[in-house]
């Protein structure tokens, strides 16, 4: 289904050259003043909006303004002969999506118009993939559409109102935290305390004050009584981290604390009951540490109580783009930058790539391109170098420039020459995009029907993505 692009100018002679050029990718409607302008927005679904500054006695800007407050408001772009810095910032501010200074450039409109509807249509699925998102409320900005993961929070779910303890595991960054977070938001005792520890970063002499608190004068540096990190979580949930790195000796404390339900701080012999869910993790193997003896067998069976595993992102590729657009919306925000969306290549990128760091991992990925975009669009050379892309040019940017990068190397053939560089340099934007033409053009900063033209020109060098 073609985009429905409504055309606005008090010059017949532009309304009918715009319409006739762009008729083969849109479905063109155009009016010669505001009036008729509003009752087709009223009426049709108008995907953009490109519009003249001035329309007789009326404004283009109040034209964007109508557009705005629609239920859908359309992508707006401003045409004008009196361009100015001042006057292309007033129409951003109404709304405008870009701005064009006349006369026009018909390949520039065309590249324009092309990103504007891409741009819809990537907020389109935005939304769409925003509204599921609602079924895992609660699961503390736990992400996922996959069969694995909707498993995984039908079971948090099932288990969240119980005190069973849950042993999570999976590979280092899959979430194995938000789990936790997720089992005590959703169990009664969310208005307690959810305190966090990472056994892997203390030593095995601070663990168990960690754990267990001391008393003043327990050991040498003990200068005042510390409350342990069951004691703050009484009430509430424990999580253990990396549960695999405690000590044998420290084992033993803790499946005591699991049978008796109370403590005793190091220094004293007074045992303090403790109310208190716990939820471990690890990245590691627990049975083949029990076979090895590095791990207790009775400590495991009383953690493994209820197992989550969760399954690294190379297994669930289908919920990268949920993730990637629900990021791209928050790190937009916390980094102070207007709203982005990720080009078509660029997800494709995020799909193939095996994120061996896996959701924190892409996290990472995605905010290095909300800082390195300098454009409404996140593009493949925004993201990390270490994810196999082409280098982007130093060449400034903007609209008539793709995101290509042309600085590849070219064969010692003898007939170099301006038409060679230009085959060259289109093949490899069509094995960039696996042959998507649109995708293509849009890298080389040129319309869709250009690229057509030239590939129709030599058929024979551009045969195997004419087929």
């Amino acid at each position: 289904m073609q985009p429905i692009l409504l055309i606005v100018d008090d010059e017949k002679t532009t309304r009918d050259t715009l319409s006739l050029a762009l008729e083969d990718d849109y479905e063109v409607y155009a009016a010669a003043n505001g009036k008729a302008a509003r009752a087709i927005m009223e009426s049709e679904p108008v995907d953009i909006l490109l519009t003249d500054l001035r329309l007789g006695g009326e404004s283009g800007m109040d034209l964007i303004d109508f557009a705005q407050g629609l239920p859908k408001p359309p992508k707006c772009i401003m045409m004008t002969a009196y361009g100015s810095p001042d006057t292309a910032a007033e129409a951003k501010r109404h709304g405008a999506y870009y701005f064009v200074t006349k006369p026009l450039n018909l390949d520039e409109v065309e590249l324009l118009l092309h990103r504007a509807a891409h741009t819809a249509v990537l907020e389109a699925e935005n939304k769409e993939l925003t509204a599921k998102l609602q079924p895992t409320q609660g699961l503390d900005r736990m992400l996922g559409d996959s069969p694995q993961m909707q498993t995984i929070f039908n079971r948090i779910r099932q288990v969240a109102p119980t005190t069973a303890t849950v042993l999570v595991t999976g590979e280092t960054g899959t979430g194995k935290e938000l789990v936790a977070k997720a089992l005590h938001t959703l169990s009664p005792r969310q208005k307690g305390k959810f305190v966090a520890v990472n056994c892997a970063a203390l030593s095995p002499q601070l663990m168990e004050s960690e754990l267990f608190g001391h008393e003043k004068g327990a050991f040498t540096g003990a200068m005042q009584r510390r409350i342990g990190r069951f004691e703050e979580a009484d009430g509430g949930t424990l999580f253990l981290d990396e549960i695999g790195e405690i000590d044998i000796p420290t084992q033993v404390k803790l499946l005591r604390v699991l049978s008796e339900r109370t403590i005793e701080r190091v220094g004293s012999n007074t045992p303090i009951p403790v109310n208190v869910r716990l939820v471990t993790a690890t990245n590691r193997d627990l049975e083949a540490m029990v076979r090895e003896g590095t791990f207790r067998l009775d400590l495991y069976q009383r953690l493994n109580v209820i197992s989550l595993h969760l399954p690294p992102l190379r297994e669930r590729s289908g919920d990268i783009v949920l993730m990637a657009n629900a990021f791209v919306k928050e790190l937009c925000k916390e980094n102070h930058k207007e709203e982005k969306h990720l080009t078509r290549p660029a997800l494709e990128l995020l799909r193939s790539y095996p994120w061996p760091g896996n959701v924190r991992q892409l996290r990472t990925a995605i905010e290095h391109g909300v800082v390195m975009s300098d454009s409404p669009d996140i593009n493949v050379q925004d993201l990390p170098e270490y994810m196999g892309h082409p280098q982007a040019p130093a060449a400034e940017t903007n609209p008539r420039h793709g995101d290509l990068n042309t600085n590849f190397e070219l064969d010692s053939t003898p007939s170099l020459n301006l038409q060679y560089v230009e085959q060259q340099t289109i093949l490899k934007a069509l094995h960039i995009t696996q042959g998507n033409k649109s995708a293509a053009a849009h890298l080389l900063g040129i319309s869709r029907r250009t690229l057509q033209r030239k590939m129709a020109e030599n058929k024979d060098i551009y045969q195997q993505y004419l087929a």
